[in-house]
């Protein structure tokens, strides 16, 4: 197989293991979901408190996934969420611009977690940042949220802040005279 991953960093980190496999079968994911567009890697480390990932041989196992610009670390013993630079908002983040994903009146999926995300073969995103969801959402013509997350995507679904305005104080009338 010949193919150039989302993100080269990926390959740093090793395969998933047999028990990794036959758990995400077991929980309803589809082989696909695990191998494309990128397959899940397996990465051993900790969450640090700036909500990055540190490795660690001696930690526990995180599955890896590529996004354009990050690397995405979830724990699905405890449902953690880590990222390796900071800048990724969202897993599946391509699905967010891509046309295919509102054709024929299909909305943009947002799941809770990433494992209801690979059960729907990573058909829209999980949300990892939400303090950046209306700049990276609004633009969405139409979205299916989970129920569950229906509270913080209202919440977080309005510019972070707006300017304050004033009104204009009407300047007084100049008489102009024109030269013919």
């Amino acid at each position: 197989m010949n193919f150039t991953p989302a993100n080269p960093d990926i390959w740093h980190y090793g395969w998933l293991m047999q028990r990794h496999l036959d758990w995400l079968r077991a929980c309803g994911v589809p082989m696909t979901a695990i191998v494309q567009p990128d397959p899940l890697r397996l990465a051993r480390g900790h969450k640090a408190a700036d909500e990055r990932f540190e490795p660690d041989p001696a930690g526990p196992d995180w599955f890896v996934f590529a996004e354009r610009d990050d690397l995405i670390f979830w724990r699905p013993r405890t449902g953690e969420l880590a990222t390796w630079a900071g800048r990724a908002f969202a897993l599946g983040e391509s699905a967010i611009s891509n046309a295919s994903t509102y054709s024929f009146n299909f909305a943009l999926n947002i799941f809770a977690s990433p494992l209801d995300w690979l059960r729907a073969a990573r058909d829209g995103v999980v949300v990892l940042d939400w303090r950046h969801a209306f700049d990276h959402l609004r633009e969405c013509p139409r979205v299916a949220v989970d129920e569950a997350l229906l509270p913080i995507y209202r919440r977080h679904m309005r510019p972070a802040r707006m300017p304050d305005v004033f009104l204009l104080e009407a300047a007084p009338q100049r008489n102009h005279r024109r030269s013919a």
